[in-house]
């Protein structure tokens, strides 16, 4: 994995989609920024990065993923081999159904994965050391640097969705006491049920992380 550094930029996603569009694809590559003024969130919201903190955004090729993922739960998988890693650390990190990083009942980040034509996109922000804002801090020292090298090496092993789904229901428990924002709305997942694609039904329907 190349990883190209930044000292600042607005979003690492929109920066590694343009470098993308104007390079072309050749091998799987990060954008990693010490700071984000205008990173992009779920449904639109705007994720403000302060120094010091975690901001990725990488891109794969689809066929460099094991064969096994669903493509619509990516951000399951690709944020629950990161919590899985930290959680090896010592953090008690656990991964919100389907994409936020939350250490006790404060969210400390979250994923973001977006698919074009052979390309996956996903972008990863979390607090590591401090915020200005109400939302938690990883509960451990990490090297940003270190971290990434063994993230990368265990997403380029193609860890089967089996195996990280198998991980991830044992901790789906912990989601149910928390909503969910599902159609521009707050929804309960005390009631949800988690399927085997990373989907859950909950008021007998299916609904996709999508995110």
């Amino acid at each position: 994995m190349q990883i190209i550094k930044l000292e600042n930029v607005d979003s690492t996603q929109t920066y590694l989609k343009n470098y993308i569009k104007k390079n072309g694809y050749q091998n799987p590559l990060c954008i990693l920024a010490k700071e984000q003024s205008d990173g992009i969130g779920s449904r639109g919201n705007t994720w403000l990065g302060e120094k010091g903190n975690l901001f990725i955004s990488f891109v794969f090729a689809k066929n460099c993923l094991n064969e096994d993922l669903p493509l619509q739960s990516s951000s399951i998988y690709f944020a629950y081999i990161l919590a899985d890693i930290l959680q090896k650390k010592g953090s008690k990190i656990w991964l919100k159904w389907p994409n936020d990083f939350y250490v006790n009942d404060k969210k400390l980040g979250g994923v973001l994965t977006t698919l074009s034509e052979d390309l996956i996109y996903c972008g990863i922000g979390m607090n590591l050391n401090f915020t200005s804002n109400a939302y938690g801090v990883l509960d451990l020292k990490i090297n940003i640097l270190s971290l990434l090298e063994e993230y990368f090496k265990s997403l380029e092993s193609k860890i089967s969705w089996k195996y990280i789904f198998s991980k991830f229901k044992l901790e789906f428990y912990k989601s149910k006491s928390f909503k969910s924002t599902i159609k521009e709305e707050k929804v309960s997942l005390a009631d949800s049920v988690l399927a085997k694609d990373g989907s859950i039904i909950i008021q007998g329907k299916r609904v996709y992380s999508l995110r």
